[in-house]
């Protein structure tokens, strides 16, 4: 089987020493830095499945990490740590192209239960399906290339923003509630994961906006539905 590479940003030394001892055991090969600067030389130098990234580093925080990461790979799930009293930190990771988030204090088994979910998910581990090509409006969607076309231009999707185009295609002109996607994409529904789910339908809005018969309605104190032609 093949072997995850992470990419783990943290300076907390205990914490980073316990981290990264059990996801080795769990077969994982792990990248540690606790320099923000120095995460990001690696990355660019190796490659990896996915990056867990502390929030509050040295030289250069998680976010900046993240905004050089989406720079050159839009696809590579993105898993930020951060202070439980720094709620806003969480959704202003997942507008930087983050994919989800962990709050300090967390327990491994939580870290390894996402980590799994986004790797199984990953095409690194998936079993292609048998449609490369999906009309959606104007636009063609490619999900194993994570790609969304239309005409010349192509825009590279995160693992998250794809999950979710596709759950919607398949509901598509049908209520769908908000629990249904939390709990099938992100596997929870509480407040913060629904703000979570917020901030990817607007950037599947904003994706999609140049066909004027997409839509992506709130159904309030329901969930969505997806018009699409």
């Amino acid at each position: 089987m093949v072997r995850a590479k992470i990419l783990y940003a943290e300076d907390d030394e205990t914490l980073s020493f316990i981290t990264k001892d059990h996801l080795d055991l769990q077969g994982y090969e792990v990248r540690h830095s606790g320099d923000g600067a120095q995460a990001l030389e690696l990355f660019n130098k190796e490659n990896f499945d996915l990056c867990i990234l502390d929030v509050m580093l040295p030289n250069m925080d998680g976010f900046a990490i993240a905004e050089a990461i989406r720079k050159k790979n839009q696809q590579i799930p993105i898993l930020f740590l951060t202070a439980k009293s720094m709620k806003e930190d969480r959704i202003q990771g997942l507008k930087l192209g983050g994919d989800d988030y962990l709050t300090k204090p967390f327990s491994i088994e939580e870290l390894i239960l996402k980590i799994e979910i986004f790797l199984r998910r990953s095409r690194v581990f998936e079993v292609p399906t048998s449609e490369a090509e999906i009309m959606v409006g104007i636009y063609k969607y490619l999900p194993h290339e994570y790609q969304l076309v239309l005409n010349d231009q192509t825009r590279i999707l995160t693992q998250r923003e794809s999950e979710l185009l596709g759950f919607l295609l398949k509901h598509k002109n049908k209520v769908i509630k908000r629990s249904l996607i939390l709990e099938s994409l992100w596997g929870e529904d509480d407040y913060f994961m629904g703000r979570s789910l917020d901030v990817f339908i607007s950037r599947l809005r904003k994706y999609l906006s140049q066909d004027s018969s997409i839509k992506i309605d709130n159904i309030h104190g329901i969930g969505f539905k997806f018009v699409c032609p």
